[in-house]
């Protein structure tokens, strides 16, 4: 069990673009937030009810934000039943599309992602560890950073990740060299077909 707000992380940034020259009605949203703050004091991130998988969602607000009109990109990485990464941040270029704005979106949300998955796999810590050490998380991220960049592609929800074993992973005929009857399969799920002419 891990006491953090991540069901704020939105709210909260989009109030921080205001702190610079705040008025009333930003006063009354932080009143707000600590008014839920309040009302959720028992609410708590808990671990270990489902299996030790790393699932992904992102998502993108097309320039909701009117002044600068950007997007805003957000994600959730949920690991063994419980959020251990997220993020809701205004993203740094004007998106021209809805397509351009999940884009970056989901390509954060892969990168961040992957840093995990590589972090779970060096290190072979459980997601308890990884959720009770916030701090260890975000002072490390720079040392895979060029991977980073699928983290928006999960923010955005254009794709789901999920483990796939090898025996179940189709994109294998694309990296090596597979018998026979696995081959033809991967060719068949893959839409290749024996045309008669």
């Amino acid at each position: 069990m891990v006491c953090t707000k991540l069901d704020i992380a939105h709210v909260v940034g989009t109030i921080n673009r205001f702190l610079s020259n705040p008025g009333r009605e930003h006063w009354n949203v932080v009143k707000w937030i600590l008014r839920y703050l309040h009302g959720t004091i028992d609410m708590k991130l808990c671990f270990g009810g489902d299996k030790p998988i790393l699932v992904g969602y992102s998502d993108s607000d097309m320039t909701r934000d009117v002044d600068p009109r950007k997007s805003t990109s957000g994600y959730l990485i949920k690991f063994a039943g419980g959020v251990v990464a997220w993020q809701s941040r205004l993203q740094r270029c004007v998106a021209l599309s809805t397509t351009q704005a999940e884009f970056i979106a989901i390509t954060e949300a892969c990168k961040e992602l992957l840093w995990l998955k590589k972090f779970l796999q060096e290190l072979g810590f459980v997601a308890i560890h990884l959720g009770k050490n916030p701090t260890f998380h975000f002072r490390s991220k720079h040392i895979d950073v060029r991977y980073h960049w699928i983290r928006d592609a999960l923010d955005a929800k254009l794709l789901g990740l999920g483990k796939i074993y090898t025996d179940d992973n189709w994109a294998g005929m694309m990296t090596k060299a597979l018998p026979r009857g696995k081959f033809e399969v991967c060719c068949e799920i893959a839409g290749l077909a024996v045309i008669s002419t």
